[in-house]
């Protein structure tokens, strides 16, 4: 499965809504998703006009979930000034 697929896949419909950016079930990340859909299909916009997407996964446990892409923690590939540099600019 692709993650960009423009159709969800069908292990996408019984997700569950994730509020913590980890599985539900087994509290594992998302990097150790088996497999991962991004709904780039239907944005939501936010009060200040930044996009947000549901990501949809698949836990190794078998837990599926999704939450936004604008909860996802920031990256520890990231260094912390380039996360300010990019909360800091603005969309028009």
């Amino acid at each position: 499965m692709e993650a960009f697929a423009p159709n969800p896949p069908e292990w996408t419909a019984t997700a569950v809504h994730a509020y913590e950016f980890c599985c539900p079930r087994c509290g594992a990340s998302c990097t150790e998703a088996h497999e991962v859909w991004i709904n780039r299909r239907s944005p939501v916009y936010t009060e200040f006009n930044r996009r947000k997407w549901q990501e949809f996964y698949r836990c190794q446990c078998g837990g599926i979930w999704w939450a936004w892409s604008s909860d996802r923690p920031p990256s520890e590939l990231v260094r912390s000034d380039e996360i300010t540099n990019e909360s800091s600019d603005n969309d028009f």
